[in-house]
Parts: C-alpha cells; structure tokens; sequence
C-alpha cells in the first residue's frame, strides 16, 4: 500500500484548501410573473424568456 513520504503540514493543507468554497445561486427576477428564478430555467409559472412554454392545465 502506498504511503505518503513526508508529512502534509497543517498550512499546505489549509493552502489547498482554499479554493473549496461555495457559490451562490444565480437567481433572477422574472417581469413576467414578478417571481424570483434561477437563471436559463423555466419559471414556476411556466414562462421563459417571456414567452409561455409549458402548460399547467390538467
């Protein structure tokens, strides 16, 4: 089994570390319907780009 030569200080690990970070999500306000959504998605209501694209009627 392998096994690593020398010791990972405590700083290199923290140094790799660094760049784990989360992002926030990109949410937009919709004119449409006046709600808030993610951005390239469909909204709740069934808009995109201002334009009806699914149909919620049953």
């Amino acid at each position: 089994m392998a096994v690593p030569a020398r010791h990972t200080s405590s700083a290199k690990k923290n140094r790799r570390r660094t760049h784990y970070k989360l992002t926030a999500p990109t949410v937009t306000f919709d004119e449409t319907t006046g709600d808030y959504r993610h951005s390239h998605r469909v909204s709740l209501k069934g808009y995109y780009k201002g334009r009806k694209v699914r149909d919620d009627t049953k």
